[in-house]
């Protein structure tokens, strides 16, 4: 007999569908449900309107932002050509011959000047002393224009007293018709004129209506009724996050105050000037944060009305269960997202730094532990900052990405290639340490990477340096492998570059070495390591020393004595050639008055310019400013420059030597036969000397070829009126023959080795008591 109570395991489908759908419709289910139902409903009625009115302030903020720039460029553009225009009506009007305070009084009187009350016209001569004005000005010097720039310049000139304004500098250059600079044609106005139009009602209490240099530096910036000048910002980030041309304007965080605004960056493409508008984000936003509020004090009232229903019918558990699931499948996905992003480059999707470091210090436990060395390639792009700068980050970024398939397929599948960021690449090659191995893999990624990239249209070409540092050999720790392949990167730069070379003991030496001059190279002046040696030039006709040659040393506390043939080149990169120059120019003249002082005769001193002190924009200037603080003569100061340094840009270096003849300084070209300059480009160059090289003059007896060139080049020297002086003499060989070409000075060991001040001076003495 069956007992009745005995469930079967076989149960019927539809039993157990009709046991669902009963659990379905129970209140302790169904209410539940239904709540949930009706408040999913409207949270997402409310977060989508809420969501609808953010994203419709957010454009109307954006649009306004970027039609209010329209109308403030019209008007900056308007007042900046009206200027322009009354600059080059004046410069026009001075070529008529009348003198500059007859011309503003004739423009004046026919009312082609603008209103005296706001705007100061000026005439200026080259020099910058003040030759007429539309306002009673004070006499006094205006900064002048640098000779070659060309076009309006605009500059900011701050208040002198508390009371004053500060004014926006208008300049033209006054030149006559052979371009000679005779002076310029400056326009002032009050720097709060250009944001006069500031309107609260529309650009609040903190939005910003301003005028940018090109420089960086603001020449008006107004934020409700606080006007500010000067200050400096990175003009190339403000434009590229916020030039807003084709769409409406992004939120940035402005870096001058912090704060958030719609904001609009535009260069003035006829005007070296850059506006910027932007409306604040919290005023612009504020109306739309309000009704949102409202939207959520309903809905929050709904939903504690929903969720006092749900508390009365109970029963959540389940719907506890499944979020719980849901945030439990949400918090994996994440975790995966993040350990695949935490290894791996989001650019390429090649292993990072953090990711290649590991596998690195594994592979080298398991190359000590079989005695299977390793090879590591530490890979730079060569000119990448020029393509990134020239065609932006996006052709940059897939120029990287092409770069990484490239060098994919240049390794075989048991080798590594990771990012380390930027342009940096490396490469780990297991079981891989013969250099023909390594030379062969080398030569396929420099063949890959050097083949014609497409980026936007134009094809283009880069190169690769390669540094190579192998395991044991190179270093047993990652760190060290690392830092060894890298110094091996950096001599293959220093090779020229698109090439590969390989870590040695020396090159971490010669690395040490310059890494200790670059750090003291730093402090070397302010410490007053540095000292001037000085060479005596003679007078191949009477013997007797007619000037002297001002040589740079520096001695280094630890290093020594350092020619500068060790330390200028770094001097150069790192821009302090500049102060250090200056320093060797004031050091000089005063050396030279000191000498004259002492009873010595008037002698020339001859000072040496590198290619960029020759091409600083200040060169005139420290050049005027040492003559003047010193009191010594200009045409016994002679600066040296060489031909390539002239050769560089011809038009820019001829306005150069001009500035440095009106100075009254002379000038010789150095190491002269040793560039390439033509006859024909030397004679446009305002020269007085030239100094023939000494790698001539040292095989002068001996060499046909030597004293060929040396004829030569005395000759042209003499049909050209210039002073020739023959460098590196070292025997009376060559004396004799010198004097038999008619060279005019020498100069060289042969009457005495570059000295200190004090033994120059008793070397001097003892010359000068005598002749040939």
């Amino acid at each position: 007999m069956i007992d009745s109570t005995h469930v079967s395991k076989d149960a019927d489908p539809y039993s157990i569908k009709q046991s669902w759908l009963h659990r379905l419709i129970e209140p302790a289910v169904l209410f539940p449900s239904l709540a949930l139902l009706v408040l999913a409903a409207i949270w997402i009625v409310t977060l989508s309107l809420a969501e609808r009115e953010q994203q419709a302030a957010d454009r109307r903020a954006a649009l306004l932002a970027v039609d209010m720039t329209e109308t403030y460029e019209a008007q900056v553009v308007r007042a900046l050509r009206e200027i322009d225009t009354t600059l080059k009506l004046v410069r026009y009007s001075l070529a008529e011959r009348r003198s500059p305070q007859e011309t503003l009084e004739s423009l004046r009187q026919r009312d082609l000047l603008p209103p005296t009350l706001l705007f100061e016209v000026r005439i200026s001569d080259a020099a910058g002393n003040i030759l007429a004005s539309t306002h009673d000005t004070p006499i006094e010097q205006v900064a002048s224009l640098a000779p070659e720039q060309e076009g309006i310049k605009i500059g900011l000139s701050l208040p002198q007293a508390p009371k004053e304004e500060s004014r926006l500098i208008f300049s033209r250059h006054l030149t006559n018709n052979e371009q000679d600079e005779l002076g310029q044609v400056t326009l002032l106005v009050s720097a709060s004129y250009f944001v006069s139009g500031y309107e609260s009602d529309t650009l609040g209490n903190h939005g910003v209506l301003a005028l940018l240099g090109a420089d960086g530096t603001f020449l008006v910036r107004r934020t409700g009724d606080t006007i500010r000048t000067g200050g400096q910002v990175d003009r190339a980030v403000l434009l590229d996050d916020n030039s807003a041309l084709d769409g409406p304007a992004r939120v940035s965080v402005n870096e001058w105050d912090g704060v958030h605004r719609y904001t609009v960056a535009r260069p003035l493409f006829e005007f070296p000037v850059t506006i910027v508008l932007g409306l604040s984000l919290t005023e612009q936003m504020a109306a739309a944060e309000t009704l949102q509020r409202s939207y959520y004090w309903r809905a929050t009232l709904i939903s504690i009305i929903a969720l006092s229903v749900l508390a009365l019918l109970g029963r959540l558990s389940w719907k506890l269960r499944k979020t719980q699931a849901k945030v439990l499948n949400e918090r994996l996905r994440h975790a995966q997202r993040a350990e695949y992003l935490a290894f791996h480059d989001n650019l390429t999707g090649l292993p990072n730094r953090a990711f290649f470091s590991q596998l690195l210090t594994k592979c080298m436990q398991h190359a000590r532990r079989y005695d299977r060395p390793l090879a590591l390639l530490f890979l730079d792009l060569d000119r990448f900052k020029t393509i990134n700068d020239s065609l932006g980050h996006d052709a940059g970024d897939e120029l990287l990405q092409e770069v990484s398939q490239r060098l994919c397929k240049s390794v075989r599948e048991s080798d590594t290639v990771a990012r380390l960021g930027g342009d940096e690449f490396v490469i780990l090659l297991p079981e891989s340490t013969e250099t023909n191995q390594i030379t062969q893999v080398v030569n396929k990624i420099l063949t890959a990477v050097s083949a014609p990239f497409t980026l936007v249209g134009q094809e283009f070409r880069v190169t690769v340096s390669i540094g190579v540092a192998r395991c044991p050999a190179d270093g047993e720790d990652e760190q060290t492998l690392m830092k060894h392949a890298d110094v091996a990167m950096y001599h293959a730069k220093e090779k020229g570059k698109n090439n590969a070379q390989f870590y040695s003991a020396q090159l971490k030496s010669d690395s040490l070495e310059r890494l200790a001059l670059e750090s003291g190279l730093r402090n070397a002046l302010e410490r007053q390591e540095f000292q001037l040696y000085y060479q005596s030039k003679l007078d191949m006709k009477t013997g007797q020393i007619i000037g002297m040659e001002a040589l740079l040393r520096w001695q280094h506390p630890e290093l020594g004595l350092i020619m500068p043939k060790q330390f200028i080149p770094l001097a150069e990169e790192n821009g302090l050639i500049v102060p250090i120059g200056r320093w060797v120019l004031y050091t000089a003249c005063r050396q030279n008055v000191a000498w004259q002082k002492a009873g010595f005769p008037a002698l020339s001193m001859a000072v040496n310019l590198s290619a960029r002190q020759f091409h600083d924009d200040g060169l005139l200037r420290d050049i005027e400013g040492a003559l003047q603080v010193t009191g010594m003569a200009p045409e016994l100061l002679e600066v040296e420059i060489t031909e390539s340094m002239m050769m560089l840009n011809i038009p820019r270096a001829i306005g150069i030597l001009n500035g440095l003849r009106k100075l009254g300084v002379h000038i010789a070209i150095d190491d002269f036969g040793t560039g390439y300059s033509s006859l024909s480009k030397l004679k446009a160059f305002p020269l007085d000397t030239i100094k023939i090289d000494g790698s001539f003059i040292q095989d002068l007896v001996d060499s046909a070829d030597d004293r060929n060139l040396t004829e030569a080049i005395i000759d042209l020297g003499k049909s050209l009126g210039l002073t020739v002086v023959a460098e590196g003499v070292e025997s009376a060989a060559q004396v004799d023959y010198l004097r038999q070409k008619a060279c005019d000075q020498i100069q060289g060991f042969y009457m005495h080795e570059p000295q200190p001040a004090e033994a120059a001076a008793l070397s001097m003495q003892q010359r000068l008591s005598s002749a040939w």
